[in-house]
């Protein structure tokens, strides 16, 4: 797809499975097992999307979804079925991991920031060994000293060892990376989580982080219980989606299937329509 001067293609690094009943809150299980029905163990399945943009002069990837290094344990209790993609989907659009030159992680949870690194005999090094690493400072910080709540969904080996690589940027609220290419944080899932937008020529597309995970999510309560500041979400969708419909933004989401779409307001309720790539 093309916004302005960029190229943007949304897939997916696999497909992992979370609880239900987490995955959409207050929501009783009756209404969304219409939407996303469960598997035995009452898990949903959410691809884990990642966001590719280019012009003449970046390569910036957004996600890296949850990478090769979880163990076999780890894979079987999240319903990670095969290897991850992002390399071959990477290089099934002629891009290699030294080209890439931005990697951006709305969070540092381990299936957006699983595959920023990987293991090189005894050593965890960089997947992409020319790009700096973007995200934000209170996401750093939160990760890096993780509580009793948070400490499961946060994997240091997907990310401290960007530190000693020199090859971390941390930002603090809303920044434009590249020109055009746009970074807000959004607290609600977690406190440092941020947005990316991509405008040129009139054009903009938002790319939503896990305030707003999948199509499912639009209805302003349908929040996850994994989101730290609900309210704080909840105040989110609302300004997010009526700029959406109003700016005419095309939309993407993390765990959603990889599509891009715009949404519209009818007799209430939120609606996602997919646009062609």
């Amino acid at each position: 797809m093309r916004i302005g001067r960029f190229d943007v293609r949304i897939f997916s690094d696999g497909v992992l499975r979370l609880d239900g009943g987490a995955m959409f809150g207050i929501v009783p299980k009756v209404l969304w097992e219409k939407q996303k029905p469960a598997d035995e163990r009452n898990r949903v399945a959410m691809d884990m999307n990642c966001l590719l943009i280019r012009d003449a002069d970046h390569v910036v990837l957004v996600e890296t979804g949850a990478g090769p290094k979880l163990t076999a344990k780890q894979k079987e209790i999240w319903g990670i079925d095969g290897p991850p993609r992002l390399l071959d989907e990477l290089k099934s659009r002629g891009l290699r991991p030294d080209q890439i030159t931005l990697v951006v992680n709305t969070h540092l949870h381990f299936d957006h920031s699983g595959g920023n690194t990987y293991r090189d005999g005894d050593r965890l090094v960089p997947t992409f060994p020319r790009a700096s690493y973007v995200f934000q400072r209170l996401e750093w910080q939160d990760a890096m000293s993780p509580n009793e709540r948070t400490r499961g969904s946060y994997l240091a080996d997907d990310y401290a060892p960007l530190e000693a690589a020199g090859k971390l940027e941390l930002i603090d609220e809303s920044v434009e990376i590249i020109p055009g290419v746009r970074l807000d944080r959004v607290q609600g899932h977690t406190r440092g989580t941020q947005t990316v937008r991509v405008s040129d020529r009139g054009e903009t597309l938002f790319f939503s982080s896990d305030f707003m995970p999948d199509r499912h999510h639009l209805p302003l309560p349908w929040i996850p219980a994994f989101d730290l500041f609900p309210l704080d979400t909840l105040a989110a969708k609302k300004l997010v989606l009526r700029r959406a419909i109003d700016e005419r933004w095309i939309v993407g989401f993390t765990h959603d299937l990889p599509r891009l779409g715009r949404i519209s307001e009818s007799e209430g309720k939120y609606r996602f329509g997919e646009v062609a790539d």
